[in-house]
């Protein structure tokens, strides 16, 4: 029997659960809207009409003037803003690439452009039709309404680029194409720094590729993936993903302390969430060879969660570290080992530690059922691993 628990405890590295940001299938549009005055409009509408097939979505800007719709299908879509039951501006044909796009609105700036289209629709009225808008403008209206055409024109340009390298990282990271995503995060990174989904998506790449290396491009690559997650929570502080993905950037770059707050943060910011979170933290402790400190974290990991089969096996497991012998060569396990992994295999009696934990009972000398089975649960099918996704 000893030997039997000396092969079980003969385990790969306990495995870690990146928390993905989803953006295969669905866009996010976000911006703010400020007012002729320059201050933040609260509860203007915004409406997304969609324009390759027929869909009308809208939302409300908040206290500070800021909107956000998440899970946009990919599409063509106009967006306007409407106030007082008025549209006062839009931005056509915004294209989704299954990213986050940011459109602003400046109202005062809307209202001078629809003055000086005013003034010049006015003249035309007057007399002959204007060769061109321009035509019976003050020199001041024409400059601003040139200033505007030619901004309107940069932006829905810069938007496109941006889209379009976006679109190219995400579908070379599906393809497991790694120098080219990081190159195409990178390009749209470039032309907006302020996208912290596009900077997650390359802290990704980077330390994806750094799974494939080994020494010193290795670590360049974990500690690059590190530095672009600490740029994306500069710009979205609460995010617990984010927190969580950076705790696993930083504990692949050996900055163990600093992993450990990451991810106690994102169980502070996400406590629906924290069994993941403290799992993850439990499992950088035990790769690096802290179990007690481990222990203690898949503990906070059950209380968060009381139905985290996997933080019950890894209890078990390092319970198992400190069992004893007797003389008589009996295996002597701290208290609550053998509860853990018998409360392993009711929550998931067919999952791949299934065995290893019968295993664990019967070298414990436990009279166990052999039959595990959690009520309602289908018998031959392992539950669905669940990665968190995030719609930004």
């Amino acid at each position: 029997m000893r030997a039997a628990l000396r092969k079980v405890l003969i385990a790969t590295p306990v495995t870690l659960l990146l928390c993905s940001v989803g953006w295969a299938q669905n866009s996010t549009i976000a911006g703010d809207v400020k007012g002729e005055d320059g201050k933040p409009v609260q509860g203007a509408i915004i409406k997304f009409e969609r324009k390759d097939q027929k869909q009308n979505l809208q939302t409300k800007t908040d206290k500070k003037g800021h909107y956000v719709y998440q899970g946009l299908g990919l599409g063509v879509y106009d967006v306007t803003v409407n106030l007082n039951g008025k549209d006062v501006d839009a931005v056509r044909n915004v294209r989704t690439n299954g990213g986050a796009a940011e459109i602003n609105f400046d109202l005062k700036t809307a209202a001078e452009r629809a003055a000086a289209a005013g003034a010049a629709a006015g003249a035309g009225a007057a007399g002959a039709a204007p060769a061109e808008p321009e035509r019976g403008m003050t020199a001041a209206q024409k400059a601003e309404f040139e200033k505007q055409k030619k901004e309107n024109e940069e932006r829905m340009a810069k938007n496109k680029e941006l889209n379009d390298a976006f679109g190219a990282g995400m579908a070379a990271e599906m393809a497991k194409q790694w120098d080219v995503a990081i190159a195409s995060f990178q390009k749209a990174s470039d032309l907006d720094p302020k996208q912290h989904v596009v900077l997650s998506h390359l802290a990704d790449a980077y330390v994806s590729r750094g799974d494939t290396k080994t020494g010193a491009e290795k670590d360049a690559d974990y500690a690059k993936g590190a530095e672009m997650y600490s740029k994306a929570l500069e710009l979205s502080p609460q995010d617990p993903a984010y927190h969580n993905n950076y705790g696993l950037a930083l504990a692949k770059a050996k900055k163990v302390d600093q992993a450990e707050a990451e991810l106690n943060k994102a169980a502070q910011l996400d406590p629906p969430q924290a069994g993941k979170y403290f799992y993850n933290l439990g499992a950088v402790l035990a790769n690096t060879s802290q179990p007690d400190a481990a222990g203690a974290a898949f503990k906070k990991a059950t209380d968060a969660d009381p139905n985290y089969a996997e933080a019950y096996y890894q209890i078990g497991i390092v319970l198992v570290g400190k069992a004893t012998t007797t003389p008589e060569g009996k295996i002597v396990p701290p208290a609550g080992t053998q509860e853990a992994f018998e409360k392993y295999l009711a929550l998931a009696p067919n999952c791949a530690n299934a065995e290893g934990a019968k295993a664990m009972l019967q070298a414990m000398g436990s009279n166990i059922e052999t039959n595990f089975a959690k009520p309602g649960a289908a018998k031959g099918k392992a539950p669905a691993a669940k990665q968190d996704t995030k719609k930004k």
